[in-house]
């Protein structure tokens, strides 16, 4: 009897405690992993978010930027941290439905790892060629490729272009050719230089060039016609059906967070992307200031993770 008393009285007190931490949480500084270097566009989103998040919490959201690995330094980190919801992870559409899918003993599993929040903000992909080449449409890409194949280059390999220039390939039959390099700024360099006639980027990348007159939109891979570039079609107006990729941002928990928490962390960071003044500074950034809730956030990752692994087996792309 004093056994299950004192079971009980343990259980009580584990259930009462519960509210109690969501009601103090939370009561320190809490850390956002960004697993991208410092400086870019990407880190520039991570700042905005941590800056409105914290405001909302009364505390400060810290930036720990962990580079690397294509991201798996920082997921790995976040996924071994303690769950009590003082580190948080902010990561792109790639870590979460690619990574796993191409190299082995990443550290993270996207979807047993973490505690999902929501995805906040994201960048539309854009085919871009230059004035030189005499590509206007997607037919002129197949076309060209039918004679001689053509290069298309990424911001790396096993990156969401990458996985979406396979794909066209694979939906147009057209011959191309993946040339990885090491990030946006190399890549679009070549394209500018007329070392590679195409590079799939992301709105984020691309605009400053566009706008510049250095590069030419081809075709946008999103569902609809980008907000930025509203005279550009899309791959489906050009032909081409379900190609539809676009980077996104989530942000998550370490598995294990407590759920008081985890609902707390939730909800604010709905009416984070929310605020009329989100959006205007994610559109300032060239972000798109799209959100989606925890459960939305996981349905999208489950169905990324089977597209990609067809296009993958396809492509037989192999990394590791």
């Amino acid at each position: 009897m004093k056994r299950l008393l004192s079971i009980a009285l343990a259980a009580s007190a584990v259930l009462g405690s519960a509210p109690a931490i969501a009601e103090t949480y939370p009561s320190k500084p809490v850390t956002l992993i960004a697993p991208f270097p410092p400086g870019g566009s990407t880190d520039v989103l991570a700042r905005l978010l941590a800056s409105r998040l914290g405001a909302r919490l009364g505390q400060s959201v810290v930036i720990d930027n962990k580079p690397g690995a294509n991201g798996s330094i920082g997921a790995s980190a976040a996924a071994r941290a303690k769950p009590d919801g003082y580190t948080l992870l902010l990561m792109g559409a790639s870590s979460y439905t690619v990574n796993t899918l191409l190299y082995k003993n990443m550290g993270y599993d996207p979807l047993t790892s973490y505690e999902y929040l929501g995805i906040a903000g994201g960048s539309q992909l854009v085919m871009l060629t230059t004035q030189t080449t005499g590509i206007n449409t997607i037919k002129d890409v197949v076309a060209k490729s039918a004679t001689e194949p053509l290069s298309f280059g990424s911001f790396g390999p096993g990156s969401l272009p990458h996985i979406a220039g396979e794909f066209f390939s694979q939906k147009t039959g057209a011959r191309l050719v993946h040339v990885p390099y090491k990030g946006s700024a190399p890549a679009m360099t070549d394209l500018i230089g007329n070392q590679i006639p195409l590079t799939i980027e992301t709105m984020v990348a691309a605009m400053p060039q566009i706008r510049g007159g250095k590069v030419k939109p081809v075709a946008v891979l999103g569902r609809q016609r980008a907000a930025q570039l509203p005279n550009v079609p899309t791959m489906q107006e050009g032909g081409v059906s379900d190609l539809d990729f676009e980077t996104w941002f989530g942000i998550v928990a370490p598995k294990g967070t407590p759920p008081e928490i985890v609902a707390r962390l939730s909800r604010e960071l709905k009416e984070v992307m929310a605020e009329k003044t989100t959006h205007e500074a994610l559109d300032a950034a060239g972000f798109d200031p799209r959100y989606s809730d925890a459960r939305q956030f996981r349905d999208q990752v489950q169905r990324e993770l089977q597209r990609n692994a067809r296009i993958i087996e396809v492509a037989k792309i192999q990394m590791d």
